[in-house]
């Protein structure tokens, strides 16, 4: 059973809420950045992982993101509308789309990749290079173990 917090800590001491605090003050930041050359971060981290992962399958995107499928189509559409991303058959599937990076999509997600970056070096200014390593690693191991969620949509805000 657990324990209930000590009365005396502070709201602030909750990982939900630091996680919260820490969120925005990434994410407001990230999107005035990403606003300046045309994206939001929904957009950024989509182009991201197309940049990574080239010639993936849309539903593959959706699932590696959580993203619904309607948003993630709505998603490619933003990005192809912008010359960032393109569909095209896939090789391996001929019912399946796969999407690909553009070279325009190329030099955009190099430039918000430096934004990002620039933002993280505020936003964890406090943290030496290891900390945010260790940070980094601490994140990803919690989220693999984290409790599955709904797949987002955009009617949860960008």
């Amino acid at each position: 059973m657990a324990m209930p917090p000590p009365s005396d800590a502070p709201a602030a001491e909750f990982a939900g809420q630091l996680f919260f605090r820490l969120w925005r003050a990434s994410h407001t930041r990230a999107a005035a950045a990403f606003e300046t050359i045309g994206l939001t971060p929904a957009s950024f981290g989509l182009l991201n992982v197309i940049g990574a992962r080239q010639g993936a399958i849309q539903q593959e995107l959706g699932a590696a993101m959580g993203i619904d499928p309607s948003t993630m189509v709505s998603l490619i559409d933003q990005l192809e509308a912008a010359g960032l991303a393109k569909r095209r058959p896939s090789p391996r599937d001929r019912r399946a789309r796969e999407v690909v990076i553009t070279a325009k999509g190329r030099r955009r997600l190099e430039r918000a990749r430096q934004l990002v970056l620039e933002v993280e070096d505020e936003v964890l200014q406090g943290l030496t290079a290891g900390e945010r390593r260790q940070l980094m690693e601490l994140l990803r191991r919690a989220l693999e173990s984290s409790p599955p969620q709904p797949l987002w949509s955009t009617v949860e805000g960008d």
